[in-house]
């Protein structure tokens, strides 16, 4: 069942928000007077875990009947049949439950805490985005870049444009990979009266929406390496990112999806991670 529970969530897609979350905090660390603290990494690790398996567990839920119509995800767990239910709802109860307390692991500072359930609402919110906004693509970019946002406050208790720069650029990268894969349920989406922005204006105009969203994620993360300080070796990575971004938009067309896998999981896996490993790298080479 663990496996199935992991499956479901899809437990190896934490790579997207994870780094962001990690870059955040070592950027926090830095300068510090208190430099690292072991039970404030395990906070922000449990924090970061429960809280995507809550939202991924509650998507499954609130998406079942669909998925279920929709041959491409009719394979998943809960209209497979390979999970039930109420066994699906108390993991989802199980893991709210888990971020709020993990959030005590940040005390004294009280931020965690009070805006743990606020945040939670927040990205459980995102499961019916797509039953009311074409724009569903950026509820969910949203929610993903509360990462460096709430990690920032969590070992601060402050925001600064070190964080917030970096927010916005995993709001345009999430916003425009999602985009792509929305490409996919184009025709089911319009079938269901479900909104996104393939659905609303088409396969090629969502195509330029996220080459856009792209752009704007390239120039978020050169404003992200002036706030923050970082050096050559940072800025070589933004180079590499933007080269990334553009070998993804080369993976996918109107006439053909058939890649859009390669570009949603393999592209960006490596682009949140390496994004962490040249910050980290950067700021030891300065040091």
């Amino acid at each position: 069942m663990l496996r199935h529970l992991l499956e479901l969530i899809r437990f190896s897609h934490t790579v997207f928000a994870l780094p962001f979350a990690l870059l955040a905090a070592i950027l926090a660390w830095h300068g510090r007077a208190e430099p690292f603290s072991w039970r404030e990494l395990l906070g922000l690790l449990l924090c970061m875990v429960f809280a995507r398996s809550a939202a991924m567990a509650f998507n499954r839920l609130v998406d079942w009947k669909f998925d279920a119509a929709n041959p491409r995800t009719a394979i998943r767990h809960l209209p497979a049949g390979l999970l039930s239910g109420p066994v699906v709802i108390a993991f989802t109860v199980a893991c709210s439950a888990g971020f709020v307390g993990s959030t005590l692991l940040f005390l004294p500072n009280v931020w965690p805490i009070r805006l743990a359930v606020p945040v939670l609402l927040f990205l459980l919110g995102y499961s019916y985005a797509k039953r009311f906004t074409s724009w569903c693509h950026y509820w969910l970019s949203a929610a993903l870049m509360l990462s460096p946002i709430a990690t920032w406050i969590a070992l601060r208790g402050e925001v600064t444009w070190t964080p917030v720069s970096l927010a916005a650029v995993v709001f345009f990268w999430v916003g425009g990979f999602d985009i792509l894969y929305a490409c996919q349920d184009t025709e089911f989406d319009q079938a269901h009266q479900l909104h996104s922005i393939p659905a609303r204006w088409g396969i090629s105009r969502a195509l330029r929406f996220a080459a856009f969203s792209h752009l704007l994620t390239a120039i978020s993360l050169f404003a992200f390496w002036y706030a923050a300080s970082l050096g050559t070796i940072f800025l070589v990575g933004i180079v590499v990112v933007s080269l990334l971004l553009f070998y993804e938009h080369s993976l996918v067309r109107a006439d053909d999806l058939s890649r859009v896998g390669v570009a949603f999981f393999q592209v960006n896996a490596v682009i949140g991670v390496g994004l962490l490993l040249l910050g980290a790298a950067d700021l030891w080479w300065q040091n």
